[in-house]
């Protein structure tokens, strides 16, 4: 069992930054696969980001590609996502995931815990 907890989220500018973190209980934080994902008001979840276990691969939608950074520290038991040149499209909430896959995980259903969702709003 795993319990995800997110934070860092807020109001920023349009091409401000924001750092959100994700804290993992259990001593088994290291052998998931984590991702971010985001939900913009009438939309659906979408995928933003993933990283593997040991942090050497990450994944991400072609969206937040090269503004977006996703990092782990599994001494922390925390994963983060940095997030520059923010846009107001950006404005969703966002919410991380583990699975139970060792290996990047792109498909939402395959994740297995979720937390319960930080506020990033992007002002134009």
């Amino acid at each position: 069992q795993v319990q995800l907890v997110e934070s860092g989220g807020g109001l920023v500018q349009a091409g401000g930054s924001l750092r959100l973190s994700c804290a993992a209980s259990g001593r088994t934080f290291s052998s998931y696969a984590m991702g971010w994902f985001r939900q913009a008001p009438g939309k659906e979840r979408e995928f933003v980001g993933t990283i593997n276990w040991s942090g050497s691969s990450t994944y991400y939608s072609d969206s937040v590609k090269g503004r977006f950074t996703i990092s782990r520290d599994n001494a922390k038991n925390a994963v983060y996502l940095q997030m520059n040149s923010l846009k107001p499209e950006d404005t969703a909430v966002y919410y991380c995931a583990a699975s139970i896959t060792r290996t990047i995980v792109i498909i939402m259903v395959e994740y297995d815990y979720w937390g319960q969702g930080t506020q990033v709003t992007v002002s134009s």
